[in-house]
């Protein structure tokens, strides 16, 4: 079945809804000051990426000829009116946590921040001279005139925007200074005296216009769409891709794209007004704020902060290698041959599992080929890049698959590619049409006489730095069944040739779809039992035959950190079906699906795939059962944490609210699991 309107949540309100429990965190005064802070930055720092990403496409769709309406119903005309209500009240929300709850709060633990009219003549005067020493030399003041014309704002950068008068008083002309993003964004004014760099910049405008007058002058900021309108890649060659990327990147610099606009509320509105028509923007897409703009810089008071202030430290755990250093090779891969091996992310040391099975391979002798995707690689420091390129120039046969369409992550995927290309290895793109989304990696070694397979498949990128903070799984395995597969889909990768035949693993868009639906209407009985864990669950087929299944009596439990358009507990529709959020320390990233009970032969599958159309659909993507019985029961106990009705979680409503249930720290418990597990 699919479902009607009536029957979906709005997924960009859904969205909205998930940011709405962030900033949740940010106000929960049990938490560390510090990691509050950190919340209202994300909070912030993810209304900035739902505006270049979900708005723009509204945007664009609502400059169509035809406003098609959205699976709920609503036509994006629609939704971008419903997004700036909740929008202007989550931001309200945001400021008066930043103003009444964290500014008292950081001042206690010696972190003031102050606004410039705050500060006392004295302080206001010893700025003098580090501005002319530190920030003076760095800005660059641009004036608008007839022969000065409007300079390019960049997507979201901070800028001060003024009106100058000639000393004569012939004449007043707009000016800019952009925040350069590489000055601290909090300015020392006293031991533990922090004022934003924005306030001294228009504090000191007169020393940049010596010989005019300040009219006024005030805040504003631009987002961009993010998208890098690539076209159709169904026939471009890889240099092709490689060539329309490096082209995008240069459109979204001189492109006028700018999706919203921020002001500070003492902005002039004469300067709003020439913004909205230089940027060719409507007014509902300004966004008037009371106090600071880009909460996003609270992340540099987190890092800077005193540790006492944040959540304790936590040490993972090392799994294939038994303290931190090189692991033999010939130790690593023994092990993998007698038994598979789960590994759960931060919980358990990324360095200590998937940097060691890679480091190792890249060093042993013995191996011959490895290939890896890198959706996200990370810096150039990334010691998995470093192992490949090491390996590389040392002869072996090293493929990587690397998405140069990660959003975001454009620049630093193209440039990480070419570094392994520099250093022999064989890069490839993925498959027409279709971003790579999956996360394997394959090793093939000779041992006595004979080659023998190994791989890792995972739910997270290859990303040292975010392994740290995003909950994530992967099982390294030796078993033929499974490496033969992941050998074919990497050799499908490769090739560029059609669609393989996969006997273990559940691939997109191929067999990922049609496989998830197959087992949910398996379940679609009285006993039947369905888990599923995901970021984000949007797909209208994959939501109507959860409600088929549930109809036929099964009972559904399903966690959803984001996006959730599914409706539970409706009279005649949903009433078996239950939906949590997880949100916390660390993000909840894992993909994890069990059909069946688990006393009953039930099926483990993890993964990459999210159930959004995008992950069936547009994306390799796979997933690959966890078999071991001593896994299994170790993957149930970690269901039975997420649903232990004690447990901290947000809980939908059939009206698509959330609401929080308070308890105990399922992160926590998982984390004493993973202690006493090892």
């Amino acid at each position: 079945m699919r479902p009607s309107a009536e029957q979906l949540i709005n997924r960009e309100l859904s969205w909205l809804d998930f940011n709405r429990r962030v900033l949740e965190l940010a106000r929960d005064p049990d938490r560390p000051v510090l990691e509050r802070a950190k919340f209202l930055a994300i909070f912030s720092q993810n209304l900035d990426e739902f505006f270049q990403v979900r708005v723009s496409d509204l945007q664009d769709l609502a400059e169509g000829a035809a406003e098609s309406p959205s699976p709920d119903g609503l036509t994006p005309g629609e939704q971008l009116r419903r997004i700036r209500e909740v929008v202007l009240e989550l931001t309200a929300l945001a400021q008066d946590c930043f103003d009444h709850e964290l500014r008292p709060a950081l001042r206690e633990i010696g972190l003031e921040i102050v606004r410039w009219e705050e500060l006392s003549a004295d302080e206001q005067s010893r700025s003098i001279a580090p501005f002319e020493e530190q920030i003076q030399p760095v800005l660059i003041p641009l004036g608008v005139d007839l022969a000065h014309p409007f300079p390019f704002v960049s997507g979201l950068s901070l800028s001060v925007g003024a009106f100058v008068r000639a000393g004569d008083g012939s004449g007043r002309r707009l000016a800019r200074v952009k925040v350069p993003p590489f000055l601290p964004r909090w300015w020392e004014i006293g031991e533990g005296r922090y004022a934003p760099v924005e306030d001294v910049i228009r504090a000191h405008l007169p020393r940049l216009f010596p010989e005019d007058e300040i009219d006024s002058a005030a805040f504003f900021r631009v987002t961009r769409d993010a998208d890098l309108e690539l076209g159709d890649r169904g026939d471009r060659g890889a240099g092709d891709l490689v060539r329309a990327v490096e082209a995008g990147l240069r459109r979204r610099i001189r492109a006028s794209d700018a999706v919203r606009l921020e002001v500070s509320a003492d902005l002039d509105e004469r300067i709003g007004d020439l913004l909205i028509d230089e940027l060719k923007l409507d007014t509902d897409e300004v966004y008037v704020t009371e106090g600071l703009l880009d909460l996003g810089g609270l992340w540099e008071l987190f890092a800077r902060g005193p540790a006492e202030h944040k959540d304790v430290a936590w040490t993972p755990k090392e799994v294939l290698r038994s303290k931190p250093g090189r692991s033999d090779p010939d130790t690593l891969f023994g092990a993998l041959r007698a038994r598979d091996v789960l590994v759960h992310h931060p919980y358990e040391s990324f360095e200590g599992s998937v940097e060691a099975f890679l480091s190792a391979a890249a060093n042993d002798p013995a191996v011959r080929v490895i290939m890896s995707t890198l959706y996200r690689t990370g810096g150039s420091e990334s010691s998995i890049v470093q192992a490949l390129q090491g390996a590389a120039s040392r002869g072996k046969q090293i493929v990587v698959l690397v998405e140069l369409q990660a959003r975001f992550d454009e620049a630093a995927n193209l440039e990480r590619a070419r570094s392994l290309e520099r250093a022999g290895a064989h890069v490839v793109y993925g498959v027409l049409g279709l971003k790579t989304h999956a996360k394997l990696a394959f090793v093939v070694r000779e041992e006595a006489g004979r080659l023998r397979r190994y791989c890792h498949v995972g739910t997270g990128n290859y990303n040292p730095a975010t392994a740290r903070v995003y909950e994530d799984l992967g099982l390294f395995t030796s078993r033929e069944d499974i490496t033969r597969d992941v050998a074919e889909l990497f050799q499908r990768l490769t090739s560029g040739s059609g669609s393989r035949h996969y006997e273990r693993l559940l691939v997109a868009p191929e067999d990922l779809r049609p496989g998830l639906v197959e087992r949910i209407a398996a379940q679609g009985k009285p006993g039947g039992r369905i888990f599923a864990k995901m970021n984000g669950l949007s797909d209208p087929d994959l939501i109507g035959a959860l409600y088929g299944a549930a109809a036929g009596g099964a009972e559904i439990d399903l966690i959803v950190r984001g996006i959730c358009c599914l409706r539970p507990g409706v009279p005649g529709l949903s009433e078996n079906i239950r939906v949590r959020s997880v949100l916390g320390r660390y993000l909840e990233h894992s993909r994890l699906y069990r059909f069946g009970a688990p006393d009953d032969d039930a099926e483990t599958w993890i993964g990459s795939a999210d159930w959004m159309q995008r992950n069936l659909d547009l994306r390799v993507e796979a997933l690959v059962p966890v078999e071991a019985p001593d896994l299994a029961q170790r993957i149930d106990r970690l269901i039975d944490t997420y649903l232990d009705p004690n447990a901290d979680v947000w809980e939908l409503g059939p009206d698509g609210s959330w609401k929080r249930s308070g308890g105990e720290d399922v992160q926590a418990a998982v984390r004493t699991a993973v202690l006493d597990e090892r």
